[in-house]
């Protein structure tokens, strides 16, 4: 478009991270602008699974965390065979949530994102309903083929947006500042505004 930028329309199918199985399909269009300003996203998707059913999903991987008698505490998930212990799933689980919003905020229209790996996550016991992890994660940069390490916060509640807060440094550029705040839920993710930590 000129003067704007370039305009993409994607059609898309997603699935399950855990089980593969087909999560729906989805229409977008992204504009990434001339300035360097984050690209403007309309996105609208059918689910084949209808919300009854992610709440409980939800619902079941709160509730698994909850009973820890002790936190979660872990470091390189998945392990150097792509092993992952049973125990650290749900942790495992919510870093693939809430590291999307990470990518989703860094991604560019020429560089993109993976995660790679936990480097290190700890669990933090509250004394309210809510619950609280600290990650390392490491995204894997596409196409530069760089390892960027990322801090990220993470709260959640089932039936509320997990909140994430994240700071990256990237040792070829030097540290970035994080996006603050992204929310969604463990099923999905949405974007949302807030301060550096």
């Amino acid at each position: 478009i000129p003067n704007s930028g370039h305009k993409y329309y994607l059609q898309f199918s997603t699935e399950d991270y855990r089980t593969g199985e087909d999560a729906g399909s989805c229409l977008a269009t992204v504009l990434y602008p001339k300035k360097k300003s984050p690209p403007v996203v309309t996105i609208k998707c059918s689910n084949t699974k209808d919300q009854n059913e992610i709440q409980e999903e939800d619902n079941r991987l709160y509730q698994r965390i909850r009973q820890q008698t002790k936190p979660i505490i872990g470091s390189n998930i998945p392990d150097s065979y792509g092993n992952i212990e049973p125990a650290l799933e749900p942790a495992w689980a919510l870093a693939v949530a809430g590291s999307s919003s990470i990518m989703w905020e860094k991604s560019t229209e020429d560089v993109g994102y993976f995660l790679a790996q936990v480097k290190s996550v700890k669990q933090w016991m509250r004394k309210d309903d809510f619950i609280e992890f600290d990650y390392t994660v490491l995204l894997h940069e596409m196409p530069t083929q760089e390892m960027v390490s990322c801090h990220m916060r993470l709260t959640w509640l089932p039936g509320r947006p997990l909140k994430v807060k994240h700071f990256c440094a990237s040792e070829h550029r030097g540290p970035e500042d994080g996006s603050g705040l992204g929310s969604g839920s463990a099923a999905g993710l949405a974007e949302e505004g807030g301060a550096n930590f």
